[in-house]
């Protein structure tokens, strides 16, 4: 099995415009787990696309601590400084992978 597909053990794809987040949960040779999380966002390049990412390791014993905070700064930007901004316009369905896939093809 190769090296990648071993420590591979769990994965989410979220995208967002013209950003996609990946949220991974890998495992170490130790078969111990931590999480990446990579933003890649597609830019123009001549008379294609480059991908140009970002990524974050957060290991186990930061799990809590990470979510705590990422929590209370989401609920204070919320709350605080956009008290009349309604959320739920942003919520979108899930789209299907399949249908995303075949939705950036383009056929000349």
């Amino acid at each position: 099995m190769d090296e990648r597909e071993r420590e591979k053990i769990y994965s989410k794809r979220v995208r967002a415009g013209k950003r996609t987040y990946f949220f991974d949960v890998k495992s170490t040779r130790a078969n111990d787990y931590y999480i990446t999380i990579t933003e890649s966002r597609r830019l123009p390049q001549g008379e294609g696309f480059t991908y140009e990412k970002q990524k974050l390791f957060l290991y186990k014993e930061d799990f809590h601590k990470f979510i705590e905070a990422l929590q209370e700064t989401v609920d204070h930007a919320k709350t605080e400084l956009l008290p009349d901004v309604d959320f739920s316009q942003f919520v979108r369905p899930e789209r299907d992978e399949q249908t995303d896939f075949a939705s950036e093809l383009k056929w000349e």
